[in-house]
Parts: structure tokens; C-alpha cells; sequence
């Protein structure tokens, strides 16, 4: 009887590991299967065993990048109650991401590229993008209710913001000089609370002309 499927689980992973350090270290270009297969000291042939294909093996890793930002911001937003707080939170969580796990971000932004032309890379980054849009929105839904926020689509709300912290993440990662990580959190905030600000607040700032600082 063959070993393989006993060790299955901890050989996908080491598989999915040297996948994901190819793809931050090399690009998407430079991941064949010879190679991968050097990059995780496994014969070439022996990868078949645990995965079907070079897209499965993809696909592994979109998941593995995929689920570490969402446990990133759910682990930032677990203890915070105020909407706005739980905002903020989700914001420095996304933007931290790019600013702490630049491993992350590049490989994040090789995937958007590439699953333009893949259906099942489109399908699983779709997914993650759901899920965070609707935590975004539960939280948008509970500010409207609250008061603190102005009636809005609350997963338009999420799509909004998310749009927000992937474009200053994105300037970040090819132009660091351009805005700090303090900058880019603190321009973010001000833009999705006068966005979400009521329409009381909104004719407050703009006669007083306050309404920079989001706290």
C-alpha cells in the first residue's frame, strides 16, 4: 500500500508553503512544476500524488492567501463593538496586511492578474470578496441602525471600502514613498466616515468646515 495518502495532508501543505514562497520570491511565470517540486524537495513526479494539476496547486495557495486575510480581519474585529471602532479595525487590518506581509500582497496582486483568464481562481477570489463584503455590511447595517450611519446598501458599502483599502494597498506596493501606513489608514477612514456620515453631520462639516479627523 502506497504511503502517500497517510502523509497527504502534511505534504499538500509543504506543497502549498513552497508555492507560496515561489510565487513572492519568483512570480507567477517562474512557477512550473520542476521547479516547485526543487522548491519543496520533493521529486517532480511525486506532486501528481497530491494534487491534480498546476492550477489545483494554484488554487491551494489563492485559498491559503485568501483565508489568512480573512482570519486577519476577523481576529481585528473580534473585540471591538462600536461600529466605527470595528471599521477602523477592519481597514488597518487590510491595510497592515500589505504593510507587514508584503509576502502577501505580491502574491495577492499576481492572482488578480492571473484569474482574469482563469474561471475557478475568479470563482475563489469572488468568494473571499463576498464574505467580506457582507462583514462589512453587518457592520454598516448595525451604524444605520444605531444612527451613526447615513441609510446606504450596506454590501455597497463594503464594496466601496474594500475598493478604498485594495487601491491604497496597491499604490503602496509599487510607490511606498508615496503615503505612509499611518497616512494611508488615516485618509482611508476619512473617506469611508464622511461617506457613511449622516446627512446632519455631513451639512455640520461642510459649514464648519471640520470633519478631517474621522475619530
Amino acid at each position: 500500500m502506497t504511503p502517500y495518502p497517510v502523509v497527504a495532508p502534511k505534504r499538500r501543505e509543504e506543497i502549498v508553503d513552497a508555492t507560496v514562497r515561489l510565487l513572492a520570491r519568483d512570480g507567477l511565470p517562474s512557477l512550473t512544476m520542476k521547479a516547485l517540486a526543487k522548491e519543496a524537495g520533493l521529486p517532480q513526479g511525486s506532486l501528481h500524488y497530491f494534487f491534480s494539476n498546476k492550477g489545483a496547486i494554484i488554487e491551494a495557495a489563492v485559498d491559503r492567501v485568501m483565508r489568512a486575510l480573512h482570519q486577519r480581519v476577523a481576529l481585528k474585529t473580534g473585540d471591538a463593538q462600536d461600529p466605527r471602532r470595528r471599521l477602523r479595525a477592519i481597514i488597518e487590518a487590510c491595510i497592515g496586511t500589505a504593510e507587514e506581509q508584503g509576502e502577501f500582497w505580491t502574491i495577492l496582486v499576481q492572482f488578480w492578474s492571473a484569474m482574469l483568464y482563469d474561471a475557478k481562481l475568479r470563482s475563489t477570489n469572488a468568494a473571499l470578496y463576498v464574505s467580506l463584503r457582507r462583514l462589512i455590511g453587518r457592520i454598516v447595517r448595525a451604524g444605520i441602525q444605531s444612527g451613526e450611519f447615513r441609510s446606504v446598501t450596506p454590501e455597497g458599502a463594503g464594496a466601496v471600502i474594500l475598493a478604498l483599502v485594495d487601491g491604497l494597498s496597491l499604490q503602496r506596493s509599487f510607490d511606498p514613498k508615496a503615503l505612509s501606513f499611518h497616512d494611508a489608514v488615516r485618509l482611508c477612514e476619512i473617506a469611508v466616515f464622511r461617506f457613511l456620515a449622516p446627512e446632519r453631520t455631513r451639512r455640520s462639516s461642510s459649514r464648519g468646515g471640520r470633519g478631517d479627523n474621522p475619530r
